[in-house]
């Protein structure tokens, strides 16, 4: 372990699980104290077409998991959709932390359905989580960042939001994705112009997102079986990658984890630190329209 990113505090979101958790691990792995924080501090329930279930993780696990090997983290409640929560997050945070660092926008909602059979609520709470919150956490951390002379915000993209080609699979005729699908393509495009915003302050703002797919608790119904998914540990390397060179250097990419780490030579190190991983090349069913070292 380098020490990366020691002496910084990283905010993840939606980290007691899944993609989430990973990061919030990696980081820490890297030296950085970490705020794990999530709906609540049991295991939440997910409601998908019509149908609840419980999913696993909490706060407290991830934070156990960063502490049993010597990392620093601590738990914060916060509703992302719930406007007085997620005012209410910031501001713990650095009355506990004394600064932010790093955002990583990293919650999410999903519930996949053909346009003609989607609820008005399913798009609203799509765009609410992978535009709107995004876009309220980034501009309550700015000023910080901005007072701290440096910051790096990096939000969760998707291949999703790389244009499907044609002849379409039947995976873009059915899984009803394409709302997820827009909004994550919003979000590259906010990623790219906010650090154009940004990138006088010192403060980059990247994007990455898996190659394929990432078989999260979470995003396991959704993803059908023969789908190709990949190891997490690569998106979390790619995450951690794009938080702590400066802005002028490394800035407005849309990356994906596969094909970032394989171009770029990246080293991918286990989450927490200590074992390196073997190159993984993209696979051949990978969307031809990703670029390797980022959009």
């Amino acid at each position: 372990m380098n020490q990366l990113l020691s002496g910084k505090t990283a905010l993840v979101t939606g980290s007691s699980r899944g993609i989430g958790r990973a990061i919030a691990r990696r980081l820490a792995a890297e030296g950085a104290t970490v705020v794990v924080t999530a709906r609540s501090r049991t295991p939440s329930s997910s409601m998908r077409a019509g149908a609840s279930s419980i999913l696993p993780g909490t706060i407290g696990e991830t934070v156990d998991l960063i502490e049993a090997v010597g990392g620093r983290a601590f738990g914060v409640v916060a509703d992302l959709e719930d406007p007085l929560q997620r005012d209410r997050l910031i501001d713990e945070v650095l009355g506990r932390a004394g600064r932010i660092d790093i955002l990583v926008n990293n919650a999410g909602f999903a519930d996949y359905s053909q346009v003609e059979k989607m609820s008005l609520e399913t798009f609203d709470r799509t765009v609410e989580h992978y535009l709107r919150i995004p876009f309220m956490l980034t501009k309550a951390v700015v000023p910080h960042m901005r007072n701290q002379g440096a910051g790096w915000i990096v939000n969760i993209g998707s291949v999703t939001g790389v244009a499907p080609v044609r002849p379409y699979r039947e995976y873009n005729r059915t899984s009803g994705d394409v709302i997820y699908a827009s909004v994550k393509a919003a979000l590259h495009r906010f990623t790219q112009g906010v650090a154009a915003e940004l990138v006088d302050a010192n403060v980059a703002v990247n994007c990455v997102g898996p190659s394929t797919a990432v078989r999260t608790p979470g995003a396991a119904q959704l993803i059908p079986e023969a789908f190709p998914t990949e190891p997490v540990e690569y998106l979390a390397e790619t995450v951690l990658a794009m938080c702590h060179l400066p802005a002028a250097e490394r800035t407005g990419l849309v990356a994906f984890s596969l094909h970032y780490a394989w171009s770029q030579q990246l080293p991918v190190h286990s989450l927490d630190g200590t074992d390196l991983l073997p190159p993984v090349q993209p696979p051949a069913s990978a969307n031809p329209n990703i670029l390797s070292a980022g959009i």
